[in-house]
């Protein structure tokens, strides 16, 4: 064969030999596994197993919210013994009379004195310290009375609250103070710090309408207070339009950054204004704005 396989193939001696050795090496990984088959212990079953596996019981088939804390004192030999009772009235020892544990009693008699009633014979079914079995037994023999003495509705005081009215009054709204304003039927406190505040920036009131350029203050709001304020002839704050720097302009409520430049820009190259005409002149003033800052410079 390895004439052969030299002459059609040109194996060598070596060659030939490592063939040999590959044949070997098939043959023994496909007779392994029939060999392990044949010499392999089978392991029996055991036969008490299945009998072993019927005997495993599941014991608690009760509800998780049934049997947490539960102890059972009946199979401890205590004496259960039944009666009629108010479980709304019953102490701790007559809820261990009935079979429940002190542990369990506790529970519901902390539950009727927090304020926790008994309404119905159903509803001490939803206590978790009572079992369906437990419930069963006791439930012939619960008396619930329709009004407890701890639970009198006059035991209840409802404490009655009257509130002050605001007294009608007339308030200067270019001299008042906060407490002042806060008088004002419709003011509150809130209202009556921003009322301050816009005063403060405005220079004061020159007619009462200017109520309502106050942030929340709207016409509704203004015809509810209108009749108790009134506006004293004050001094306002006079700037000179045509010596006002920036910031002696920037406060005024009107007037915007960018309007306040055009007119310091405007009066540098044209020279000085002469009269309110001759804002007209700024193409960023309309005449509602114009009329609005009047009031508050001079020339």
């Amino acid at each position: 064969m390895r004439v052969w396989l030299n002459k059609h193939f040109g194996f060598s001696k070596g060659e030939f030999n490592g063939l040999l050795v590959l044949i070997f090496l098939i043959m023994l990984l496909k007779v392994i596994p029939i060999i392990y088959d044949h010499f392999r212990i089978v392991e029996k079953d055991d036969p008490g197993l299945l009998a072993k596996i019927r005997k495993i019981e599941i014991t608690d088939q009760q509800n998780f919210n049934y049997t947490r804390d539960r102890i059972e004192n009946t199979s401890a030999g205590k004496v259960v013994t039944l009666f009629n009772f108010d479980p709304n009235q019953l102490d701790s020892e007559g809820w261990q009379k009935l079979g429940l544990s002190a542990k369990q009693a506790q529970v519901i008699v902390n539950y009727t004195h927090k304020g926790g009633r008994f309404r119905r014979v159903e509803d001490l079914a939803k206590m978790y310290t009572i079992s369906p079995a437990m419930y069963g037994k006791i439930r012939p023999f619960v008396r619930i009375e329709d009004q407890p003495d701890n639970f009198k509705k006059t035991d209840f005081v409802y404490e009655k609250k009257e509130y002050v009215k605001k007294a009608s009054v007339i308030v200067d709204i270019n001299t008042a103070d906060s407490a002042q304003l806060d008088e004002i039927k419709g003011i509150g406190g809130t209202f009556a710090k921003r009322i301050l505040k816009y005063r403060e920036r405005l220079g004061g009131f020159y007619k009462k309408e200017q109520l309502m350029e106050v942030y929340g203050l709207d016409s509704a709001k203004y015809d509810e207070i209108r009749d108790q304020i009134t506006l004293s002839r004050i001094a306002l704050r006079i700037v000179n339009i045509n010596t006002a720097q920036f910031n002696d302009l920037k406060s005024n409520p009107y007037l915007s950054y960018k309007q306040i430049n055009a007119i310091i820009q405007y009066r540098k190259q044209h020279g000085n204004y002469n009269n309110p005409s001759d804002l007209k002149k700024i193409v960023i003033l309309n005449q509602k704005i114009i009329d609005q800052i009047t009031p508050y410079i001079s020339f």
